[in-house]
């Protein structure tokens, strides 16, 4: 009994050492695991060489009255991603990637009360950023709506720099002042990781709906049924557009596409040409060709075809190429003039799209489309390499990094 006493004092004069600050660095280190507790330092995945990430261990710097230090809880696998990897078209490396990111706010200067839509911002809230408007200041969310945000910067495509921390392939992201933030607490993680490719769909079918000819009962056909065509599929389908072809070559995706909405699907590899591909397309419209089309792919062969799908007077949402893909041939007096064809390009998305985004996600869960579905593979941040080799090999569908 006495040998158990002395122990017990012995635990009780450490706790009050340390609780005065007498504890040794030892002691201190398991502080930074602690719930609620901020390292010193922050892990994050830097593309150094192509086809290889290291993750690095980098100080996490001290915030500014405007700043907002991030927990990261997961991102998506963006085909802009995979280029970089791969190709590195925009001459990043070494660059910190992922732009499809969500987490938990940690810490945020003094002068940070709401997010870009004018909700309160607190610690413990659940955000995703957009994009950093330091160069145009005169944005707000009711006029950015007038452009999108091509030339903007966005957090994973930033040139490396002394903050680093600029990227949501990491376990903490610095979001600088000038920054556009939005409170989605309200939004489970899987539906958070899904905003922005949603907001590219919800962009492109705000841009389809500029021609006066997508209505509710439009025979609609999407090409390619990837993430951005499944997705663009459940816009459609929440709007109230039921009468949907899906066009692709692989019959897991095309199986996909029913679940998101699709009507009938066709695959193009049991069709030889294009006329006999465009039969079928009709075919499945009962004998009609589509009022309308969105071209979903990467491919210039595909765009070709697309214009054989789409009736006379009807029109095209062109959002598939956002990089170079190379030269698409089309017959501008067939495929454009004498069909009279109205034609919008689509690419990224305004603010206010973004913010849409999240009504779409909960009226697509509230009509049944399996949405959290599209995320088919969740990586670790130290497998990052394994995940992008995932993508490339186009295993699955959406792919995740989420921390642990």
């Amino acid at each position: 009994m006495g040998s158990s006493n002395i122990d017990i004092e012995a635990i009780v004069k450490q706790v009050l050492k340390d609780m005065t600050g007498g504890q040794t660095t030892q002691a201190a280190a398991p502080a930074s695991n602690t719930p609620g507790a901020i390292p010193k330092t922050a892990h994050v995945a830097m593309l150094t060489s192509l086809e290889h990430f290291d993750v690095k261990e980098f100080p996490i710097p001290e915030l500014g009255d405007g700043d907002i230090l991030v927990k990261v809880e997961g991102c998506g696998v963006c085909g802009t991603d995979a280029h970089e990897f791969k190709r590195d078209p925009f001459s990043l490396i070494p660059v910190a990637l992922g732009h499809e990111g969500t987490g938990e706010i940690v810490a945020m200067g003094k002068n940070v009360k709401k997010d870009s839509a004018g909700k309160d911002l607190h610690i413990g809230d659940k955000v995703v950023t957009c994009m950093i408007f330091k160069d145009n200041p005169d944005i707000t969310m009711f006029d950015l709506n007038k452009q999108n945000v091509g030339g903007a910067d966005v957090y994973g495509l930033l040139p490396d720099d002394d903050v680093h921390l600029n990227g949501w392939f990491s376990d903490y992201i610095f979001i600088r002042e000038g920054s556009t933030v939005f409170n989605v607490s309200d939004l489970d993680l899987d539906s958070r990781i899904l905003i922005e490719p949603c907001a590219v769909l919800v962009h492109a079918v705000e841009r389809a709906k500029t021609t006066n000819i997508l209505r509710f009962n439009s025979r609609v056909v999407v090409q390619g049924c990837g993430p951005i065509g499944l997705i663009c599929i459940a816009v459609l389908r929440t709007m109230g557009i039921e009468n949907i072809v899906a066009v692709d070559g692989e019959a897991k995706r095309l199986e996909f596409a029913k679940m998101m909405g699709a009507t009938k699907t066709v695959n193009f590899k049991e069709h030889k040409g294009i006329e006999e591909l465009a039969g079928a397309v009709e075919a499945s419209f009962d004998g009609h060709l589509a009022d309308f089309a969105f071209q979903c792919t990467g491919s210039p062969v595909a765009h070709s075809n697309i214009y054989k799908f789409i009736r006379n007077g009807g029109g095209l949402c062109e959002l598939g190429f956002f990089i170079n893909g190379g030269d698409a041939t089309i017959n501008p007096h067939f495929d454009i003039c004498s069909k009279e064809i109205t034609t919008v390009g689509s690419w990224v998305y305004t603010l206010r799209d973004y913010a849409t985004t999240f009504d779409f996600l909960k009226r697509a869960k509230g009509i049944g489309l399996p949405i959290e579905k599209l995320i088919t593979h969740k990586f670790p941040l130290e497998e990052i390499n394994e995940a992008l080799k995932t993508n490339l090999k186009m295993e699955g569908l959406k792919i995740a990094i989420v921390n642990k």
